[in-house]
């Protein structure tokens, strides 16, 4: 028989018992889809996950915090003179964090929220590629960048107060002023440093600096995230350190050695060969291998689950392909008279529990990115209407549910294979059907 002949054999015998095959069809298609959609929820937690490590941080940092046999003793740039050497390295900086109260003014306004002071080689940074809204590095001394909404927490004392009464009236309705609404690019501030005496924790003297801001760092990823860092040049750190008197050790200052790879694809090996040379680091790849060993764990788990599901469709298949070879016993016999061999008697009910298993999985695929379409789009809307106006739609952005594409074949594979195994049975019950039995049964 020819396999175009056994097709046309395979369809004519399934439209004989449409709901029968419907209802089989339709077990598998809600298995499929179950499988589907269960495993999708840890694969949209999983690039929700990754895709914010990728935001929140920048992707060829390598933080370096220390080294083995080192004990307490930090880590210095000199430490990492191999590595900055390599071609994969674009820059390795030592950053001095000020952690003494500062303040900014200009003109008649102030800004007492400065995230932090940073002195850091700024020749370094650009090698880094420092991410810029506007203006370019510091070249000499006496010219700083700023974060991206320095200018914005610029008030005035007007300002400042009545943001102060607000926090006292109403605590949970606050507007911030608007600050500096002009470019703050190129005017000159000052910044003032206190001194606090570590025994009364008073400040006890000051001193002020006037810069020039030349570069305006990169909007943060996040509309709820205020920059108002200050980048100065680490010509000024003697100056600094000398006037709080403050060492490696004080908790005046902090130090930060960073390693930046020249493109994200080497920060992987790069971050690998400082751990085989006993340097404690953390790196986004670090995290995200993390995030994936969690996630896999997690996604097996409710692959599993779905699985169970498509399991129990299989009893349905089962029972049709039982039913199908008992109603077709007289038709097998007829077969087997005139020279079917069993291997293509075997191999149509194969077919045929492949079939429903194929047309069940391609429809449970169709439901299940509908599904999945839906979820994301109404469950942020639900959430935010549940959070009582805590929060936006926007807010609650997160990928609830996405299906890549090996999601799909995993899920496709698992339903055809299954469907197969429950058709073997009565597939083999088919072969081994007696002739004469078979031609003397009554139709």
């Amino acid at each position: 028989m020819k396999f175009k002949d056994q097709l046309k054999f395979i369809r004519r015998n399934m439209k004989k018992n449409r709901l029968r095959v419907f209802m089989t069809i339709l077990a598998t298609t809600v298995a499929c889809a179950f499988l589907i959609v269960l495993a999708s929820v840890g694969f949209g937690l999983q690039k929700s996950m990754t895709e914010q490590l990728m935001k929140d941080q920048i992707v060829t940092k390598i933080d370096v915090a220390g080294k083995e046999g080192q004990g307490d003793k930090p880590v210095q740039k000199k430490d990492l003179k191999d590595f900055e050497k390599r071609g994969d390295v674009a820059a390795v900086i030592e950053r001095t964090r000020v952690m003494a109260p500062v303040e900014a003014k200009f003109g008649n306004r102030t800004n007492e929220q400065i995230g932090y002071l940073m002195l850091t080689d700024m020749a370094a940074e650009q090698k880094a590629n420092i991410k810029l809204d506007r203006g370019r590095v510091a070249k000499s001394p006496n010219e700083i960048v700023v974060g991206y909404h320095f200018g914005k927490m610029l008030w005035t004392k007007k300002e400042a107060k009545e943001y102060q009464k607000q926090q006292e009236n109403n605590p949970d309705d606050i507007k911030e002023p608007k600050g500096y609404e002009k470019d703050i690019l190129g005017k000159t501030i000052e910044l003032k440093i206190e001194k606090v005496d570590e025994k009364t924790g008073e400040k006890s003297k000051e001193k002020t600096y006037d810069f020039k801001v030349v570069g305006v760092m990169e909007k943060p990823s996040y509309d709820w995230v205020s920059d108002s860092s200050v980048y100065v040049s680490n010509d000024m750190q003697k100056g600094i350190t000398d006037f709080l008197k403050a060492d490696k050790d004080s908790g005046d200052i902090e130090k930060e050695l960073t390693v930046y790879a020249d493109n994200f694809e080497h920060v992987d090996q790069l971050t690998k060969d400082m751990e085989d040379k006993g340097f404690f680091v953390d790196s986004v790849t670090k995290k995200l291998d993390s995030v994936n060993l969690l996630f896999m764990a997690f996604k097996i788990g409710l692959i599993f689950v779905g699985v169970i599901a498509v399991l129990i469709s299989a009893i349905g298949i089962f029972n049709t392909m039982t039913m199908a070879v008992t109603e077709r016993t007289q038709e097998i016999g007829i077969m087997k008279a005139i020279g079917a061999s069993p291997n293509v008697i075997r191999k149509m009910f194969l077919m045929e529990s492949a079939y429903i298993g194929f047309i069940g999985s391609v429809f449970g695929v169709i439901i299940s990115y509908g599904v999945s379409f839906l979820v994301n789009k109404l469950l942020p809307v639900i959430l935010s209407s549940v959070s009582q106006g805590e929060g936006s739609a926007q807010d609650f952005s997160i990928t609830f549910s996405y299906i890549p594409v090996s999601l799909v074949i995993i899920a496709t594979v698992i339903s055809m294979g299954v469907a197969i195994l429950s058709g073997l049975n009565p597939a083999v019950k088919a072969t081994r059907t007696n002739v004469l039995t078979a031609l003397r049964r009554e139709l």
